[in-house]
């Protein structure tokens, strides 16, 4: 397994101490075995540093779970996905939005 991806998944950690997440930069492997892995981490936000020991298992990827049918996951899955921008640009609209559907929607 990689050793960069081991410590990208530990960025997803918080500091035990103060909640603050890990840096890939403080996470140190010491090494492992099969799939238990040992690694030293430091917090840069309250200096603490802490021993881990994580299993960590190669697999492969769970079933796609969806409630579409082929037909409709062929049409969508080639599509964009929502991104940031997307949300705050509904959330602007929304905000002055006055809830006129008609008038939102007639071809004048």
């Amino acid at each position: 397994m990689d050793e960069q991806f081991i410590k990208r998944l530990i960025t997803t950690i918080k500091c035990g101490i103060c909640g603050h997440p890990y840096e890939g930069s403080n996470v140190r492997i010491l090494g492992h075995r099969d799939d238990l892995w040992f690694l030293s981490v430091f917090c840069p936000a309250c200096h603490s540093q802490g021993l881990m020991a994580a299993v960590i298992k190669e697999g492969s990827l769970p079933e796609l779970v969806t409630d579409l049918t082929e037909e409709e996951y062929a049409r969508f899955y080639p599509l964009a996905v929502v991104g940031a921008d997307d949300v705050l640009d509904i959330h602007n609209f929304l905000r002055d939005f006055d809830g006129d559907f008609s008038r939102l929607f007639s071809k004048e």
